[in-house]
């Protein structure tokens, strides 16, 4: 598979989208309707004066041009042409063309190995300038965190109240939850930057041409995946070695909550959801990894790593490495996302001629019960610096993408993608190609926004996926995108997923990080995550789990619930 197409399906980089529309026009932005010739402001003294009667300094297009700084943490599998670079390209130019705004770049770095964090981790201790906006995915929550704590960046609440469009609003208040972790005593200081639902909910994928051949159905409870498993193991429909084929893809390197060859499902099948706060029968918010039904699930893995169900290497094999098998084509079962037959599940023919992936339900446990880890609807946050001088220009901009890049209307001016040539291209009778066929190359320039995926609707393209799937022609620019670009099979697999739709349960502690998780929480994971490998492996007995629950209790785990509830009890 060419980068290009990874890059497009890897969920935590997230699915590319395009930009649509036009601002000027749309009489839904209370924004709009209220400009004036006020001087700049600061972000701090916008904020103070936001509920004052005053005219503001918002405005469709800027002249004099106004400049604001920002500073870019580069994906390196993002690509560049016609000799652009992150801080000069065709996103860049447009800003300055439509809106009258320089974005400039006080620095970029290759973000590998948290590069992009510890930049800024670096600039802020070093007292360098901070960027007056910046977007901040959750792999570096951290040092968002810590930006927010600083003092350096703005209530954006008041701003966002002030300046934002109806379009944003009303996609914000989809999930209220997502301005959680980035509030500060009733302020929110940092802007949610919102994600697909259900984008990383999970299903499974199987073989359906190994269950045909075998004259077997798919799998509904747990018992019944096991006698699936082992008939794809020992009886395999490809005459496969039983040592070569790997029945269920899973892995847990780092964590049993993931978002492909994701484990949790089978402790969800007891009762528990691993390394997420959950809600207990008392209406309090219990740590999933210590739940009892844990130790149920653990014994499980253990039974099915003895009998090879699982692969010998699943505590070393992160979400990448569990796809390997699958492509390969000697695996059968693959946990992951609605959207995995265009990527990685359509490489698999390449190997295996024959093969037929299918999406299913996750099966019961035995008492009937299924739960999934269910999508937050965020995947990081932009702040903006109290020292920014005009803050509603960021508002200009991203307004714009809502009210028309979101979900723009058919037939609108962006209607097929954001800038042709790069992220999209048309044929002679006017129909969208495919990205593979893009002359010089897809570019994913949705990335190259000041907000990565440009403005997403956290229910918008679960709407045009179900609309395919009931047979609709795709119409809308989300309906072509899907049609053309993502697997034939994904319509389909969403309505798979959304039959269980009351299983997905989310991560319930969307707050900051608390005192005690920054001093204890890399030493608890890594004893829950050194304990739990050691039972499934046979190093140390199921009753191990018990001691690790008394350990994760008294040596910070206690305290860590305590704070959790106290501020669950302040916005439940």
């Amino acid at each position: 598979m060419s980068a290009m197409k990874r890059k497009r399906w890897l969920p935590l980089l997230c699915m590319s989208m395009l930009l649509a529309g036009s601002l000027a026009g749309c009489s839904g932005n209370n924004a709009a309707n209220s400009k004036d010739t006020a001087g700049d402001k600061t972000a701090g003294e916008a904020t103070a004066n936001t509920a004052s009667n005053s005219e503001n300094a918002y405005k469709d297009k800027y002249d004099p041009e106004v400049t604001f700084t920002t500073a870019w943490g580069v994906d390196p599998e993002l690509k560049f042409k016609n000799g652009e670079s992150i801080e000069n390209n065709v996103a860049t130019k447009w800003a300055k063309e439509k809106f009258g705004i320089n974005i400039k770049s006080l620095w970029s770095i290759t973000d590998t190995n948290g590069a992009f964090g510890t930049k800024l981790r670096l600039s802020m201790s070093s007292g360098q300038d901070m960027p007056d906006v910046v977007t901040i995915g959750t792999a570096d929550n951290t040092i968002a965190q810590d930006l927010i704590d600083s003092g350096m960046y703005a209530d954006v609440g008041t701003l966002f109240d002030k300046y934002a469009s109806d379009t944003w609003k009303e996609a914000m208040a989809q999930d209220p939850n997502v301005w959680n972790q980035y509030s500060r005593d009733g302020k929110r200081m940092g802007l949610p930057v919102l994600d697909y639902a259900y984008n990383h909910d999970y299903i499974l994928w199987i073989r359906q041409d190994w269950l045909d051949k075998l004259n077997m159905q798919a799998p509904k409870t747990i018992d019944e995946l096991e006698k699936v498993m082992d008939a794809f193991k020992n009886q395999n429909p490809d005459g496969l070695a039983p040592d070569k084929v790997t029945p269920l893809s899973i892995g847990f390197k780092t964590t049993m909550n993931t978002w492909m060859g994701d484990p949790s499902w089978i402790f969800g099948a007891y009762g528990t959801l691993p390394q997420q706060w959950n809600l207990d029968a008392d209406g309090k918010l219990e740590y999933g990894s210590v739940n009892a039904g844990m130790k149920q699930g653990l014994q499980k893995l253990k039974e099915w790593l003895a009998k090879g169900y699982i692969p010998q290497e699943a505590a070393l094999w992160d979400e990448n490495k569990t796809a390997e098998p699958a492509v390969a084509g000697t695996a059968g079962i693959l946990p992951g996302p609605y959207w995995m037959s265009g990527w990685p599940l359509q490489d698999t023919v390449k190997n295996s001629p024959d093969a037929v992936w299918a999406p299913i339900e996750i099966p019961a446990g035995p008492d009937g019960k299924v739960m999934r880890h269910g999508t937050q609807f965020t995947n990081g946050v932009t702040l903006i610096s109290t020292k920014m001088k005009n803050p509603e220009a960021f508002f200009t901009y991203q307004n714009y993408l809502f009210d028309n890049f979101a979900n723009p209307t058919p037939g609108s001016e962006l209607d097929n993608g954001l800038f042709a040539g790069y992220d999209y291209e048309l044929d002679a009778n006017g129909k969208m190609i495919e990205n593979d066929k893009i002359a010089g190359g897809y570019v994913n320039s949705v990335r190259y926004m000041l907000v990565r995926d440009g403005a997403r609707i956290p229910d918008a393209q679960m709407k045009a996926l179900l609309n395919l799937a009931d047979g609709a022609e795709p119409t809308t620019r989300l309906e072509k995108d899907v049609a053309v670009n993502y697997g034939k099979d994904t319509p389909a697999a969403a309505k798979v997923l959304l039959a269980q739709e009351d299983k997905s349960f989310k991560n319930m502690f969307t707050g900051p990080t608390t005192e005690t998780m920054k001093s204890k929480m890399d030493y608890l994971n890594k004893i829950e995550n050194q304990t739990f490998n050691e039972i499934i492996y046979g190093n140390k007995p199921l009753d191990a789990f018990d001691s690790f629950v008394a350990t994760w209790k008294s040596g910070g785990g206690d305290q860590i619930t305590k704070e959790v509830n106290e501020w669950y009890d302040s916005v439940k």
